[in-house]
């Protein structure tokens, strides 16, 4: 196809220069959407590319979108219709299916003469899923609209049962959904009164494992800590530099949910058009609850790229982050999909490093995790702190999990997915508050495989201690939930997941929890040498202090160096010397924890917003 366009460029230029070689691109030169040399330019892109002409020609030319849609029924002998201004009978929608017309970018309109009147942007679609068509409505015959016309009506008329969709797309046992508070609050009831009475009875035994199991998760973790820092030890050749590009690049989605962003908007929209990636392969899709006028207004004033676009979440039973994106997905163009919070920078050509990434490895590889930094780390005391446990995580223990063959609980953005394996899992849990997490398992299990790929997206640090406090709270309630969800049958957790990762599964989020819940218990321990005395003396032997003394002691110096080494490898040595004080810094999670805990009982699926632009720093 390239070598016969290219040819038949050649050909007519020495006459009258280059002209479009299609269809469709002799259709918009009628039109005067632009100039030949230009659509044929576009032509020849658009096969490289593997791109839609219609989309090189609206988002490489700037050619309206209604003038395209009346090139299109030129050439497929048709008329074009507007679905919002004449909208489509709503029975026909519901026979086809909301989802349907999603999937399929066709939406019945109207019965007319014993024939069924479908609009599409794309009318070679017709014969593609034209037996479907049949089947549900017989004789069809098509006219054209406008993808956004399209997505438009759909909006209108079956908003309900989209959001109805996404809050329910995961399969009910792998969703959080039917957790009940009262049920939780009983057994949690239960446990505390078996503890007590376990503790009347035998009072030694119970301090003693109560110890025993917070020093036993926190010898744990520093093995984990320690191994990932020894096999990142080893660079690994593929994030030596960056893949080389396919020749055909696919359309990447990008979905930014965003909720009372007033502060941040407009930043946002500068971010993202730094990326160095086709416009008309690139689908930003900006995520409006529909009660927040605010942001909505913010964005109304702003002059959105034409590859940028805003969808509006409706109303349901909650109002989650993965509420919005399950109802984004329906509307995405892309075969790849991507997750931004509001306040990211990414690195200009993360989503090529992305795309070349994916095209390297098969289909068991679904889900890519970017690196995230943070451009206002030098804020304060709580932001430097901050930065060395995100530098921690994203550049030494996710890659060392990745490494140690173990599951990844993905960070909220910077994720990259194929598309069909997404859809195929039932996307997010809408109802989970760590809903990152829990897809990375769901991922492990399902038999898929997540990467790192050291690409950077800087973010905002929480800078104030009680926001800090309220957000770590969200992670942690949601890692409770996503551990209680897939422990439902450790037998078949196992089966799944196999022996080593089901350990890692109970390290990473048993162990975290039991980590900060217990860490009081810990602290204890510093009653000793303030002269005080301890619940231990007498039921364990002297020299068993002096090893827990030297235990702690080595997780100290572990934190320390882990974080050295992770701030290096980010170029941002000048933290190191903070490093020491993330001894004074963890207190807030122990804090978070109990917070978060607590919410189990009386408000589970509650999102407990982080505020975005208080500290914006300079983003690169």
């Amino acid at each position: 196809m390239l070598h016969l366009l290219t040819t038949i460029g050649e050909r007519r230029g020495t006459a009258q220069g280059p002209q479009p070689a299609t269809a469709l691109g002799r259709a918009v030169l009628r039109q005067g959407g632009s100039s030949a040399r230009k659509i044929a330019d576009a032509e020849r892109d658009a096969v490289r590319r593997e791109a839609r002409l219609a989309d090189a020609f609206r988002l490489g030319l700037y050619i309206p979108a209604a003038t395209i849609a009346a090139a299109e029924a030129d050439v497929a002998g048709t008329g074009v219709i507007d679905p919002t201004e004449t909208p489509p009978d709503p029975r026909l929608l519901h026979q086809f299916s909301p989802e349907a017309c999603q999937t399929t970018r066709i939406l019945p309109w109207r019965r007319i003469g014993g024939q069924v009147v479908v609009l599409t942007s794309q009318p070679d679609l017709l014969d593609r899923h034209g037996d479907l068509l049949r089947q549900a409505f017989g004789t069809v015959r098509c006219a054209v609209t406008t993808d956004e016309a399209l997505d438009a009506a759909l909006e209108q008329i079956a908003s309900g049962t989209l959001i109805d969709r996404a809050e329910q797309l995961v399969p009910d046992p792998e969703s959080c959904r039917t957790w009940n508070p009262r049920r939780a609050t009983l057994w949690t009831a239960g446990g505390l009164l078996a503890c007590l009475g376990f503790w009347l009875v035998a009072p030694g035994l119970s301090v003693a494992l109560l110890y025993g199991w917070a020093v036993l998760t926190l010898v744990l973790h520093m093995w984990l800590k320690l191994a990932a820092l020894l096999v990142m030890r080893r660079d690994r050749r593929d994030d030596a530099a960056p893949a080389a590009e396919p020749l055909r690049l696919p359309i990447v989605t990008v979905l930014v949910p965003l909720f009372k962003e007033e502060d941040i908007a407009g930043h946002l929209v500068a971010r993202l058009a730094k990326l160095d990636y086709p416009r008309e392969l690139l689908d930003i899709c900006l995520l409006l609850e529909e009660d927040d006028q605010t942001t909505r207004s913010v964005l109304r004033d702003t002059n959105l790229p034409r590859w940028m676009r805003s969808i509006v979440v409706p109303p349901g039973t909650l109002k989650t982050k993965p509420r919005a994106l399950n109802y984004g997905l329906g509307f995405a163009r892309g075969s790849i999909i991507g997750v931004y919070d509001a306040e990211d920078a990414p690195a200009p050509d993360q989503i090529r490093r992305i795309v070349a990434r994916f095209a390297q490895r098969d289909r068991s590889v679904a889900c890519l995790q970017g690196v995230l930094d943070f451009y206002n780390a030098g804020t304060n005391w709580l932001s430097r702190c901050f930065a060395l446990e995100y530098a921690t995580w994203f550049r030494i223990v996710l890659p060392g999990l990745e490494r140690l063959g173990l599951v990844i609980p993905l960070g909220g953005t910077t994720l990259f997915f194929r598309r069909d394996v997404l859809e195929e899992l039932g996307g997010w849990d809408a109802h989970n508050v760590t809903e990152d997490a829990d897809l990375g398992i769901r991922l492990a299990r399902h038999g898929y495989r997540t990467e790192l790929i050291q690409t950077v997206t800087g973010e905002e640090a929480n800078c104030r201690a009680w926001p800090w406090v309220k957000q770590r709270s969200r992670w942690l309630k949601g890692y409770a939930v996503t551990y209680a969800v897939h422990m439902r049958s450790p037998r078949q957790l196992w089966r799944d997941l196999g022996a080593w990762r089901f350990f890692g599964v109970q390290l990473l989020f048993l162990g975290t929890l039991t980590q900060f819940a217990l860490a009081p218990v810990l602290w204890s321990f510093w009653l000793l040498p303030l002269g005080f005395g301890h619940p231990l003396l007498g039921l364990i032997p002297g020299w068993a202090f002096v090893v827990l003394g030297s235990v702690f002691l080595m997780a100290e110096v572990l934190n320390i160096a882990t974080a050295a080494t992770a701030v290096t490898r980010a170029d941002k040595p000048w933290l190191i010397k903070w490093a020491p004080t993330l001894h004074f810094y963890f207190p807030l999670a122990a804090l978070a924890a109990w917070k978060g805990l607590g919410e189990l009982l009386w408000k589970p699926f509650y999102w407990d917003k982080t505020s975005h632009g208080i500290f914006p720093g300079k983003a690169p």
